[in-house]
């Protein structure tokens, strides 16, 4: 086996890996008001959103095409090949070590609650790599910015704006209907518009992790551009990372949903109806038309909205800006571990570099899974109430209601 086939076998697993955690990392941003609000059971919740997830990924295909050529400045668009001086081995390391840069954001996110956006986190590690190894030629910065950064910016003021004023209008309108009957209501209209979500996430986070192991594929010489253009992604491609983020999402990132469902807003179900809505509508809309939008922004910016569209609702703006500021981070911090990921295989070299990395990023993979365990957030204890400036992230692990919801959730 060359040593060119066991650097892309290595991309290709760590692109399924990179999946899998946007799968349980982005679960919240589909489930996490059901869950508060009692919509949905919080198992049957991340069961329903998974088998979403795993359909959505075989709807469309145009966010993934836009990943190909919109981040990584690396092959001529027109002939398909590498650019000159670009070998497949250099290519193929690049979109590695930004999946490992991706990867370990995701998991130190996920560790903390931080709902930040995975797309992001996948994209600030390819734009490091690609730095480190071609300098800024490396980066297709037109797309980067059009199809990236600006819809990053714009998308969670447009989802809070409409969630608010679909809060507003709602409160409106059934002012007269009794408050009880107006929850149950707006509940089943949840799982509706919660379904649609985790629908969206498919259609638009799967494929980004489709176009990266294209990317793989063309770097490599098996796939060109102009052939996935012409015939579309194979179907091998699709079904693996459908079926990755799926899992993904069931296995739960019940740490994120909390933060989400509880630690911005206390939701009802009108508030939570809303969210949903405004999130779907916009995410299906940028898969649409190729934008590699962040459901996460998106998600927590309507959350948000149905907070502020609401009179006398309380949103918690301290957590609020600490996602910010998390969302603020992801690009470079991303950047710059996919650009050291780089510096570190490339200084060892060929597929001694490529098996070093991969290791380290096994070794911080189970050290970070090892550190959730100290403190656990699961299916009993992810509504726990949000109390203390400890509670921003995890709900304490020694309180006695947690230990009663733990000992429960264990039987």
């Amino acid at each position: 086996m060359t040593a060119e086939m066991i650097i892309l076998i290595l991309l290709v697993v760590t692109a399924v890996g990179f999946d899998f955690t946007n799968g349980f990392h982005d679960t919240g941003n589909a489930m996490a008001t059901s869950i508060a609000t009692g919509a949905l059971k919080p198992k049957t919740a991340v069961a329903l959103s998974a088998i979403l997830n795993l359909i959505g990924g075989f709807l469309s295909v145009e966010v993934a095409l836009t990943v190909t050529t919109s981040v990584l400045n690396i092959q001529d668009h027109d002939s398909g090949a590498l650019l000159p001086g670009l070998d497949a081995q250099t290519a193929m390391f690049i979109i590695f070590a930004g999946l490992v840069g991706g990867i370990l954001w995701n998991l130190l996110t996920w560790l903390f609650g931080i709902p930040s956006s995975s797309s992001h986190a996948l994209f600030g590690g390819l734009v490091g790599a690609g730095l480190a190894a071609l300098g800024t030629s490396g980066i297709n910065w037109n797309g980067l910015t059009g199809k990236v950064i600006i819809p990053a910016l714009l998308s969670p003021f447009i989802a809070g704006a409409i969630a608010a004023v679909g809060v507003w209008l709602v409160f409106r309108v059934t002012r007269g209907v009794n408050e009880k009957h107006r929850e149950s209501g707006f509940r089943a209209g949840q799982i509706a518009t919660a379904s649609l979500v985790s629908l969206a996430h498919g259609t638009g986070d799967a494929q980004k992790t489709m176009g990266v192991i294209a990317l793989g594929l063309i770097a490599h010489g098996t796939l060109t551009s102009q052939s996935i253009e012409e015939n579309g992604l194979p179907v091998w491609i699709i079904v693996v990372c459908a079926g990755a983020i799926g899992l993904g999402t069931y296995m739960g990132g019940w740490r994120v949903i909390r933060t989400l469902g509880k630690g911005l807003v206390e939701l009802d179900a009108p508030q939570g109806m809303a969210a949903e809505a405004s999130s779907a509508a916009i995410i299906l809309t940028s898969s649409h038309l190729g934008m590699a939008l962040s459901t996460t922004h998106v998600a927590t910016g309507s959350i948000i909205g149905s907070g502020v569209g609401r009179p006398g609702a309380k949103v918690r703006w301290n957590v609020a800006g600490r996602l910010v500021v998390g969302w603020v981070l992801t690009l470079p911090a991303a950047a710059i571990v996919g650009a050291l990921t780089y510096l570190l295989g490339a200084g060892i070299g060929g597929i001694g570099g490529a098996v070093a990395v991969f290791i380290v990023l096994l070794a911080l993979a189970g050290f970070i899974y090892y550190r959730s365990q100290l403190q656990k957030v699961h299916a009993g204890n992810v509504n726990e109430e949000w109390e203390g400036a400890d509670a921003e992230l995890t709900p304490a692990s020694d309180s006695p209601s947690q230990t009663r919801l733990e000992n429960g959730a264990s039987r």
